[in-house]
C-alpha cells in the first residue's frame, strides 16, 4: 500500500452529509466535468443521497473546494466517482490527499476492490496504488446513457 499523503495544511476533508454544498457540487460536475456535463439537478441531489460523500473545505471559511463519492455496499465492493477538485485549487495536492483519504476510509471495510473510471488522471489515481484492470476481458456494462 502506498503512503497516504498529507493534506496541505489550510484544508480539511468531511464525509458529513450536511456540509456538501449540493449546488456547488452540482454546478462543478454539470458545466465543467465532461463525465457529468448536463447534470440535472435532481439527478445530482440523488447521486449525492445514494453515495459515500468526501468534501475538503477550506478550514477557515468552511468553503467547499472539492468532492468525491463513492457508491458501495460497504462491504465487497466501491465504485469511487466525480472526485472534482475546484480549478481555483488545483496543484496543491487536494486531489491526491481527497483520494487517500476515500482508500482510507473504505480499507477497513474489507473491500475486495474500489474502482473508477478516469481519461486523464491516471498518475494521480496510480500514485495511490490504482492500476488499470489485469483482466478488463472480463468486465462488462449495461449503459442506459445519461
Amino acid at each position: 500500500m502506498t503512503a497516504t499523503p498529507p493534506l496541505p495544511e489550510g484544508y480539511e476533508i468531511s464525509t458529513d452529509p450536511d456540509r456538501i454544498d449540493a449546488g456547488r457540487v452540482h454546478h462543478w460536475l454539470s458545466t465543467d466535468a465532461y463525465w457529468a456535463l448536463g447534470r440535472s439537478r435532481e439527478k445530482q441531489d440523488r447521486a449525492i443521497e445514494g453515495s459515500l460523500n468526501f468534501g475538503v473545505y477550506d478550514a477557515v471559511s468552511g468553503e467547499q473546494v472539492a468532492y468525491a463519492r463513492v457508491v458501495t455496499d460497504r462491504a465487497t465492493f466501491a465504485w469511487l466517482c466525480d472526485v472534482y477538485v475546484d480549478p481555483s485549487v488545483r496543484a496543491k495536492g487536494l486531489g491526491t490527499a481527497l483520494v487517500a483519504a476515500v482508500r482510507e476510509r473504505l480499507l477497513p471495510d474489507g473491500m475486495r476492490r474500489i474502482l473508477l473510471a478516469t481519461h486523464d488522471a491516471h498518475g494521480v489515481y496510480e500514485k495511490l496504488g490504482f492500476t488499470a484492470l489485469d483482466r478488463p476481458d472480463q468486465w462488462m456494462a449495461l449503459a442506459f446513457g445519461r
